[in-house]
């Protein structure tokens, strides 16, 4: 996986990478990592809205998309979200960057393939890099390995600025309205030593509605 400049940021790297195998069926490739700048995002007229199970105590999370920054991201989130894919699927991963979800081996009777974090069985999106900074409330795609161009099913959601995100995850979205549900589950308790929820943190559904 990529490695960032800052040794303290290395354990967060390692929470939105994760090891797998970057597919053989992908899409057109970004290798070099290309970078679009100056493009202001525009929001699509579609926004997505994140329901957890435990909505009493974890609400809704509501996200606007950016189709003229990563268009294969948004479009790839949509398809899954409208597919229910994400219906029963956890936050498998918080600390007091990231939370992350969208890993099939977190759905209820789900069996883990050994070496390899669950996908969505489609092939993997190529990077959409942009020069629009990690900020909070900031939508991006989690990889599979180290390939740049490994992003599936993942996704995570920022709680603060992180500058060496910058440039090497694709921005696809950002939250509109729930900043404060997304504190709550990356405050969640987790296993000793470990970002792992201690309960699953399950997404009802994620739903695609008009804006």
């Amino acid at each position: 996986m990529n490695k960032l400049l800052s040794a303290g940021l290395i354990s967060v790297c390692l929470f939105i990478v994760s090891c797998g195998n970057s597919g053989t069926n992908a899409p057109r490739t970004n290798a070099n990592g290309e970078v679009k700048k100056g493009v202001a995002p525009i929001p699509d007229n579609e926004i997505a809205i994140i329901e957890m199970e435990n909505s009493a105590a974890y609400g809704t999370i509501k996200l606007e998309l950016y189709s003229n920054i990563a268009p294969l991201h948004v479009a790839r989130f949509k398809e899954l979200a409208k597919e229910g894919y994400y219906n029963g699927i956890a936050f498998h991963r918080i600390n007091n960057t990231v939370i992350q979800a969208g890993n099939a081996d977190t759905k209820p009777g789900a069996v883990a393939k050994p070496g390899k974090e669950g996908d969505s069985g489609k092939p993997n999106v190529p990077a959409e890099f942009s020069d629009i900074p990690y900020d909070t409330g900031i939508l991006g795609a989690a990889r599979l390995g180290n390939d740049i161009n490994s992003a599936n099913s993942q996704f995570f959601i920022m709680l603060k600025r992180e500058a060496a995100f910058d440039n090497k995850y694709t921005v696809y979205g950002k939250v509109i309205e729930g900043m404060n549900n997304v504190r709550t589950i990356s405050g969640a308790p987790t296993a000793p030593g470990t970002e792992r929820p201690v309960e699953p943190l399950r997404i009802k559904q994620i739903t695609i509605a008009p804006r």
